[in-house]
């Protein structure tokens, strides 16, 4: 992730996705590409080595949000960042069922409303790597489905890179108990 999503980071997302606000792509791209090339240095004049002959390929809105919004809010932020980067994209997602609304789910139920929903175009060349992106990532539901649709799909899934992720509460184990002597 580039960034938590929380305090302007947060509005900036919500701003953009929601009401429209289109030149917030360029710094919410700036912070996806940064999520792509973390830790991979870069080439001079393209994509980090580690990524060269990736595709781009961003989590696809439902209808119902592209209708809603006018736009394909991750489809357009992957290519912002693609722009940064010297990578291409792939629209090679698609929603094969409807699904919910994920905001007021529950874990399990967001898991449950996305399971199989998802399916790819198949790659050019079998084994093809794939970063996949997306805007926001809560539970991780969404992006696990899309990861399976593309391996189905003969992708190889490098990275999932998103600009912003939800900062959850884990339950932590207990430490276990020291050796007895």
């Amino acid at each position: 992730a580039g960034a938590r999503y929380q305090g302007s980071v947060r509005a900036a997302v919500l701003t953009y996705k929601e009401h429209g606000h289109l030149a917030l792509a360029t710094p919410l791209g700036r912070l996806l590409a940064a999520a792509l090339t973390a830790g991979l240095g870069t080439a001079q004049g393209g994509p980090a080595p580690a990524l060269a002959g990736a595709l781009l390929v961003p989590v696809p809105s439902t209808r119902s949000a592209t209708r809603t919004r006018g736009q394909d809010h991750a489809l357009r932020l992957a290519r912002r960042a693609a722009a940064m980067t010297g990578l291409s994209t792939a629209a090679a997602l698609r929603w094969t069922r409807p699904v919910q609304d994920q905001s007021a789910l529950s874990v399990l139920n967001r898991r449950l409303n996305v399971a199989g929903a998802m399916a790819a175009r198949p790659p050019s060349v079998a084994g093809s790597p794939a970063l996949l992106v997306d805007d926001v990532m809560t539970t991780g539901a969404t992006l696990d489905e899309a990861h399976r649709a593309l391996a189905v799909a003969g992708y190889r899934v490098v990275r999932v890179c998103v600009i912003a992720a939800v900062e959850t509460q884990r339950a932590s184990r207990p430490a276990p108990p020291p050796p007895i002597a």
